[in-house]
């Protein structure tokens, strides 16, 4: 049982309410994305270092009191958690927990959706880079483009309140399909969201003559689909840093995510916590607090004061460039993406 504690709702020193969190139930993953980690792999957390789903229960009911509202789930890829369809209903059925959502490479979709969206999961957004069979292989380091596909169809058939399809945009590799991606979604009441890359892992994964920038893209998705974007007053319901556009003729959505070159560090209200139970601030910085310690010897107060020494030290944004300075040493498949 949770504790009740005197609830002072979360913010930093700049004053921003931290009301999201992104909770990442492992570091593992059945892909080898090559913007998320080295092909060899990354030295993974030992299983007994990862929070138990009773332990995320009780920590997602801590930042419940403290204000946060919506809990996003990710990895790694969390569907690879055999426990994932209870953890989704465990987490949905706390206090205080609007909304609990996931990001999945879909790979596992056709057989989860139902039983994911049946235990309370609302949103889900899924990755999908390229709709062509070779690239979708190099770029995953895996040949399984079918499979995801069959995942989005068991997304869309699912009832969620919200399927949002997230490509990383990478310039000479799939921006001469923005358009396909988008018609692709849309074809199916989905979001489109294009994701700038953002350079991770000391920035050794990172090349900036990929970069595809956001008014690019924009540029792009104007020319392949026929139709003028402008911003939309109110954008597919969420909580992450997106930005959201609609077409002209159409009224279709797509989303930008623009950390590089239109930075919205100022409205950030999330924080990030890792599978082993370390709270980040900023996904930019390797700056983490140990939650699992103070967690695990149940001493929850002291999980609240972690959770409030993290957030008085967040930074007021990023100091990613283009060429890619910046860089923190975490990797994205251990922190979430």
């Amino acid at each position: 049982m949770t504790t009740v504690l005197p609830v002072l709702p979360l913010a930093d020193s700049f004053q921003r309410r931290v009301t999201y969190v992104r909770l990442s139930l492992t570091d593992r993953c059945n892909f080898r994305c090559t913007y998320c980690m080295p092909e060899a792999g990354v030295e993974l957390s030992p299983k007994s270092e990862v929070l138990t789903f009773e332990e995320i229960e009780r920590l997602v009911g801590l930042l419940a009191q403290l204000g946060v509202e919506r809990v996003r789930l990710t990895g790694g890829e969390p569907t690879v958690r055999k426990d994932v369809v209870e953890i989704v209903r465990r987490v949905a059925a706390v206090p205080g927990v609007r909304e609990v959502m996931m990001t999945t490479n879909g790979l596992l979709l056709e057989e989860l959706a139902g039983r994911l969206r049946a235990a309370g999961l609302s949103r889900i957004n899924i990755s999908l880079d390229t709709l062509e069979r070779a690239k979708f292989a190099h770029i995953a380091r895996r040949d399984q483009l079918e499979r995801v596909l069959a995942g989005i169809e068991a997304a869309c058939q699912a009832g969620f309140s919200a399927v949002k399809l997230n490509v990383v945009a990478l310039r000479g590799f799939n921006d001469r399909e923005a358009g396909a991606l988008c018609r692709f979604a849309w074809a199916r009441g989905c979001v489109p969201r294009f994701i700038e890359w953002m350079p991770m892992s000391d920035g050794v994964l990172y090349a900036p003559g990929s970069l595809w920038p956001a008014a690019e893209i924009r540029a792009a998705i104007e020319a392949q689909c026929s139709v003028k974007l402008h911003p939309a007053t109110s954008g597919a319901p969420g909580s992450g840093p997106a930005r959201y556009w609609r077409t002209e003729p159409g009224g279709h959505e797509v989303g930008l995510i623009t950390a590089m070159t239109e930075h919205f560090c100022d409205t950030c209200n999330r924080v990030r916590v890792s599978a082993t139970g370390m709270l980040h601030a900023c996904l930019a910085h390797d700056d983490a607090v140990d939650l699992k310690t103070p967690l695990r010897r149940g001493d929850e107060a002291a999980v609240v004061r972690a959770v409030r020494t993290a957030l008085g030290e967040k930074r007021a944004g990023h100091e990613f460039t283009v060429g890619g300075g910046g860089a923190p040493h975490k990797h994205m498949v251990s922190i979430g993406g």
